[in-house]
């Protein structure tokens, strides 16, 4: 099983990508399982087609010890295994933390001997790796990292310190620092600016996602461009991202 961590700025469209990965590694035949661990909760909601998904925290709430991995585990597009760890109410409690209780029931239901994914995303929001948030290379669950990243001055603020924090950790042989995903937002020398981030933290440009309006339709319709549009040019973009990813 290979787990990856995408990590990013929040924003900086990490959702949109990862479920296009996802969408595009389930065409290719791999049992994909994508984990959103930002407490907005919408990271798989194009692989759901808009549905809303209970999170991992709602249901304990819910039903406490009795909850089961059918309740907050949900089958989506092509057979992609999607989950939500979910938040706090927004000003009360940890977000982080959050995370850390979803995590811990994933594992205690047997989640992953369960299922049997070939392929474990992590949609962890950037801004801030706290605890919660740096859960996945703390503690294991990620053997490898990517950053999604601009070339804005935030954005690749982020990413340096996402970097910094897998530098940590990764000491302990925890999850590996495998690279940036350019997401483009048009900006002059944004290419420039990001190989030179990339040079800076000794990683490297996995690819870059061009700006289209494809992505934007993709989402009025709640699907991924790979289901929408599947012979698009950003469809193309993003297969050949997921090539990159399986290949590091």
């Amino acid at each position: 099983m290979k787990k990856i961590a995408i990590y990013g700025k929040g924003g900086i469209g990490k959702s949109t990508i990862t479920a296009n990965l996802s969408a595009a590694l389930s065409k290719k035949g791999y049992k994909v399982m994508q984990i959103g661990c930002d407490p907005k909760s919408d990271s798989t909601k194009a692989l759901m087609h808009g549905v809303k998904i209970p999170t991992v925290l709602d249901q304990i709430k819910k039903n406490g010890k009795k909850v089961t991995l059918k309740e907050i585990v949900f089958e989506g597009y092509n057979g992609v295994l999607c989950a939500e760890a979910g938040g706090p109410t927004p000003g009360i409690g940890c977000a982080g933390r959050g995370i850390i209780t979803a995590f811990e029931k994933l594992e205690e239901l047997g989640a992953y001997e369960i299922l049997k994914p070939d392929l474990v995303f992590y949609d962890v929001l950037g801004d801030v790796v706290c605890g919660g948030f740096a859960m996945p290379i703390r503690n294991g669950y990620a053997d490898q990292v990517f950053i999604v990243t601009s070339g804005e001055m935030m954005a690749m603020y982020a990413a340096s310190n996402i970097v910094a924090a897998i530098e940590g950790f990764g000491k302990r042989g925890y999850a590996k620092y495998c690279g940036l995903i350019l997401n483009s937002r048009d900006i002059e020398n944004e290419y420039e600016l990001v190989s030179k981030l990339a040079r800076e933290t000794k990683g490297q440009i996995i690819g870059v996602i061009p700006r289209n309006i494809s992505v934007q339709n993709a989402e009025r319709l709640n699907q991924t461009v790979v289901e929408a549009f599947p012979d698009s040019e950003m469809a193309i973009c993003y297969r050949d991202l997921a090539d990159k990813v399986m290949e590091v």
